[in-house]
């Protein structure tokens, strides 16, 4: 049979209680015995004393033992503490008579018997010397209690003993009640943690374990419902880009069909018109495809990544030569002025810091209406190399930026693919800053546009 943790926390703050219960018991009961023992040997003490007192006396009024040799009546009505025998004393609860001081007897300055019964010689043995006129006449020799003996104390310590049981007996039953309430308390909060689990694992990313407590379960619950609302925020980015891909694919194949079905039905002839717009809507296509697959690869840390030491002026010198013809064919003017300078010295992929280049300067070509200017620098700031991207209107609003980098967001809110690409392109670009250990953000540009700016770690000496 399964135990829950409920079930184990009961039983083992109960097994735990009763543990101390018993140990407290036990330890009680030996203390109290030991003490009540020392009680009743401090009462003979005293009582022997007074027998010492009384043999004193008698002694000093007949000078010798003869009142009391071979008189053991008289010497038990003594020990009880009566100056002549008791015949009708009635028995005690067991079945003896009351006396004040048993296991005694006397003896005289030479050791001899007087009265009472002999004690074995070489036994513990307390002695009581009877001392007249500065002189030991006589000796009163007992043996220490065992136990108690008189009924009074025999009741006394039956009613303690009993009284220690109930409350051992007390004390397991309200340790009991309290693990009960505690295992239940104390564990409230992981059976809520365990039901909005049970529901997250069946897909309501909705779930929250509502747990207002600041403990350690407090804490749990906060970690789970920030696992909660993380899950919910990727399937949200799921969907969303599952139905973004969908659409980017579903464009130009819509298109291609288009073309091929008016070609197939006779109602366009397929001439260098149709071939062109098909090859536009295959490339288009095929980007998306790529910047797809790219993607992938980046998020997995897939992508090959080869670093060296290079100069990271050089680098965006040689990745901005092709571009210069295509912003120039859109009526763009792509100012690299910024970018000449002493080295900038990065340990980067050169083929990756292509791709970031392109995929930036591609993003501002798209988005910046013609005439206008796209201007790239680089420069050295706190020890790191910055490179940064800037355009001329249209700019971004300021509530957009944080979400530029996001697959499939697009600024101007369509999607109307004249406009700009399938919304990767500054992806992919943060997938491949961030593996090279630097930082990518956007921001509005002093030229009206949109500015991107990426820090990437400085080797040291490399300025």
């Amino acid at each position: 049979m399964r135990l829950t943790i409920t079930t184990k926390l009961f039983l083992g703050v109960l097994a735990t209680s009763v543990l101390v219960a018993v140990v407290m018991a036990v330890a009680g009961q030996w203390g109290f015995q030991r003490d009540f023992r020392r009680y009743i040997e401090a009462a003979e003490a005293r009582r022997a004393e007074a027998v010492v007192e009384t043999l004193a006396g008698i002694y000093t009024r007949r000078g010798d033992w003869s009142a009391l040799s071979g008189e053991e009546r008289r010497w038990r009505a003594l020990l009880r503490g009566q100056p002549r025998p008791a015949a009708a004393e009635p028995p005690d609860a067991t079945g003896r008579h009351r006396h004040g001081l048993p296991r005694a007897a006397l003896y005289d300055a030479a050791g001899e018997l007087v009265a009472g019964r002999a004690v074995p010689p070489g036994s513990d043995a307390i002695r009581h010397p009877v001392v007249v006129d500065g002189a030991t006449v006589g000796w009163v020799v007992r043996t220490p209690p065992r136990r108690p003996t008189e009924a009074t104390d025999l009741r006394f310590q039956r009613a303690q003993l009993r009284n220690l049981g109930v409350a051992s007996l007390a004390a397991v039953l309200l340790a009991a009640l309290a693990a009960a309430l505690l295992s239940r308390t104390f564990l409230a909060p992981a059976r809520a943690i365990g039901a909005a689990s049970h529901r997250l694992a069946a897909g309501d990313f909705a779930a929250r374990a509502e747990v207002r407590t600041a403990d350690e379960f407090g804490r749990l619950a906060d970690d789970f419902n920030l696992l909660a609302r993380t899950l919910q925020r990727n399937e949200a980015m799921r969907r969303r880009m599952m139905a973004d891909v969908a659409h980017e694919l579903r464009t130009p194949l819509a298109v291609i069909r288009a073309e091929l079905d008016a070609v197939e039905d006779g109602i366009r002839a397929l001439g260098p018109a149709t071939v062109i717009s098909l090859q536009t809507e295959t490339r288009a296509l095929g980007k998306l495809v790529d910047d797809l697959y790219q993607l992938s690869l980046s998020d997995l840390g897939a992508l090959d990544y080869r670093r060296r030491d290079l100069d990271l002026r050089a680098q965006v010198s040689t990745a901005l030569q092709p571009l210069r013809e295509r912003c120039a064919a859109v009526g763009l003017a792509l100012d690299t002025d910024g970018v000449a300078g002493s080295p900038l010295m990065v340990h980067a992929d050169p083929d990756r810091l292509v791709q970031l280049v392109s995929n930036l300067v591609e993003n501002a070509l798209r988005y910046t209406d013609a005439p206008g200017r796209i201007e790239v620098t680089c420069r050295q700031e706190d020890g790191q190399a910055v490179m940064e991207v800037s355009d001329t209107p249209p700019g971004v609003p300021d509530a957009l930026l944080p979400h530029l980098f996001e697959r499939f967001f697009r600024a101007e809110g369509s999607r109307n693919r004249t406009s700009g690409g399938a919304g990767l392109g500054l992806a992919i670009c943060r997938n491949i800053v961030d593996a090279h250990g630097g930082t990518i953000s956007a921001a509005s540009a002093s030229l009206g546009g949109l500015s991107i700016v990426v820090r990437l770690p400085l080797l040291r000496g490399g300025s």
